[in-house]
Parts: structure tokens; C-alpha cells; sequence
């Protein structure tokens, strides 16, 4: 027997209220590997031992009227609307953000799609303004979060890309940088660093030589090729 609303997944959500904290939709997922109903795949991992397949989902249920239907953008009972933007690969009901379902992503991203291009090498979709201007990593998106050590590719978050071509989740790039500057995966700069470099040169430039020391050399010992651990 099919679960209602108030019973399991739901989390006790009143008829006609509409989403949750992540999305906003006007039905509930039937979890194909549990049977039970979800506003989300997100609640349902949350709250399960196992995840969601959103591309398995057949049926939704209707907040208002309640009929289990086979998973469309409007009820074919009372006529919600289920969402503003709906993807039938995805599963993905939510407001309209000007989202589009990628091909090559394989998942829907928050558009406009006009200002993003799939970089096949990255395999990730990445803002119009860094086409040409990156440094290619295969397949980077699909490496966890060197930070929060969660997934970047189908996570909500949007995700930064340094220059030395790693991403994080822009959320843990910010934090980053409260304490460093440095790639966490490679230690290259994760900023552009050439003026304060330059203001680092002015500085010393401008400060005077002891006179004992102006004339003193020094011979620096290359390690390469030595351990001088």
C-alpha cells in the first residue's frame, strides 16, 4: 500500500504545504527503491540508509489532492502545477531559476544556459567567461570537495575553480581563504597574487640595507639530487 504524506518520507507535512528547505514543488517523489514519499531526493537521503535515484522515479503524489500519479509537471487530477520548472530525465520540480538539463552533466543546472558552456575535457558545465581562460583537469567535477570531502557534481552548491584548474564548493572556498591562499589539492595560489607580490618588492626595495651586511654574499646550497631532510 502506497505511504500518504503524513506517514513516511513526508516528515508529517500538512496537505497543500508546498516543498521543503530545498526545493519548491507542489508534489512528493515516490522513492522507487523504498516506496515511500519524499518533497525531495535530498530529505529522503537524509533520513534513509540508502540514496535516491532521481532518474528511476515513476510516480509522484499531489499535495492537494493526494493521487499517486505517473511523474508529470501538473496533476492530471486537480491541475497543480508542480513546479515552474520541471525535467523529465532529472525528476527536478522546483521555481523557475532558468535552469536546463545538461546532456553531457547528465543533471539539470541553474541557468541561464547562454551563459555557460560544457567543457568536455572538465566534463563540467563553466561560466561563458572562463572558456579558453582555464587550465583543463579530466573529469575534475567528479573528484570530492578537497575540503568537505563531499560530491561537487551534483551538489547544490556552485563550485569555484581556481586557477590552477581544481574546484571547490564556493562555500569552502570562502572559508579557505579566512585561513590561506593556497590550493589544499596542489598548494598553487588560489588567488591571483602579482600585486601583492609587487607591493612585497616595493617594500623591500624601499627598505635600506644595514651597512654591515651590503656587501655580503652568501652561497645557497641547491637540495636537489640530496637529501637534506
Amino acid at each position: 500500500m502506497a505511504a500518504t504524506a503524513r506517514e513516511d518520507g513526508a516528515g508529517g507535512q500538512e496537505r497543500g504545504q508546498r516543498g521543503c528547505e530545498h526545493y519548491d514543488r507542489g508534489c512528493l517523489l515516490k522513492a522507487p527503491c523504498c516506496d515511500k514519499l519524499y518533497t525531495c531526493r535530498l530529505c529522503h537521503d537524509n533520513n534513509e540508509d540508502h540514496q535516491l535515484d532521481r532518474f528511476k522515479v515513476k510516480e509522484v503524489q499531489c499535495i492537494n489532492c493526494e493521487k499517486i500519479q505517473h511523474a508529470q509537471q501538473t496533476c492530471e487530477e486537480c491541475s497543480t502545477l508542480f513546479g515552474e520548472y520541471y525535467c523529465d530525465i532529472c525528476h527536478l520540480f522546483d521555481k523557475d531559476k532558468k535552469q536546463y538539463h545538461c546532456e553531457n552533466c547528465g543533471i539539470c543546472r541553474i541557468g541561464p544556459k547562454e551563459d555557460f558552456f560544457h567543457c568536455l575535457k572538465c566534463n563540467l558545465c563553466l561560466a561563458m567567461n572562463l572558456q579558453g581562460r582555464h587550465k583543463c583537469i579530466e573529469n575534475v567535477s567528479r573528484q570530492n570537495c578537497p575540503i568537505c570531502l563531499e560530491d561537487i557534481h551534483t551538489s547544490r552548491v556552485v563550485a569555484h575553480v581556481l586557477p590552477c584548474g581544481h574546484l571547490l564548493h564556493r562555500t569552502c572556498y570562502e572559508e579557505m581563504l579566512k585561513e590561506g591562499y593556497r590550493c589544499p589539492l596542489c598548494m598553487h595560489s588560489a588567488l591571483d597574487m602579482t600585486r601583492y607580490w609587487r607591493q612585497l618588492d616595493d617594500e623591500v626595495a624601499q627598505t635600506p640595507m644595514p651597512s654591515e651586511y651590503q656587501n655580503m654574499t652568501v652561497d645557497i646550497l641547491d637540495c636537489e639530487g640530496f637529501d637534506c631532510s
